[in-house]
């Protein structure tokens, strides 16, 4: 793959042209990725205050019931989000590891697998989460581990 960056003043706004011989799963991966929001903060509910939260103290997000939650240091904030929009919106820093569950894949501190074939996820907060059997291939490719990289 060859990448060119071209800087030049006459562009209004960044463009950027991809140019392939054929659609692949990497191409698609890549356009998502080009695609995805690149948001610094998202807003979260303590009651009835909007906080406007950095994606980067956000350890994981989960659903409760017909509610979901972004965990951080201090306090679990409401979303009046669904998760699978906050999965697009927050694709570049979170992966999914169960059905109710995102986690921010830079507070992953150690992984440890269960006997019954789960992964117990220690952030560097000192929780936990667990990793689904289902979503454990997707959760190591992110990371960069085992056979499939």
């Amino acid at each position: 793959m060859q990448i060119k960056l071209i800087i030049d003043e006459k562009y209004a706004e960044t463009e950027i042209h991809i140019h392939a011989n054929a659609y692949s799963e990497q191409l698609e991966q890549l356009m998502k990725y080009l695609k995805a929001t690149s948001t610094d903060v998202i807003d979260g509910y303590l009651q009835q205050d909007i906080y406007m939260l950095k994606i980067t103290d956000i350890y994981s997000v989960y659903s409760e019931g017909a509610k979901i939650y972004f965990q951080t240091d201090e306090h679990e904030y409401e979303s009046k989000r669904k998760l699978y929009e906050l999965e697009e919106l927050l694709e570049k820093d979170f992966v999914r590891v169960n059905k109710s569950t995102l986690v921010n894949i830079s507070k992953i501190v150690s992984m440890k697998m269960e006997r019954t074939g789960m992964m117990q996820l220690v952030m560097d907060n000192d929780t936990t989460a667990h990793a689904s059997r289902m979503y454990l291939k997707g959760l190591k490719k992110r990371l960069g581990i085992g056979r499939d990289v």
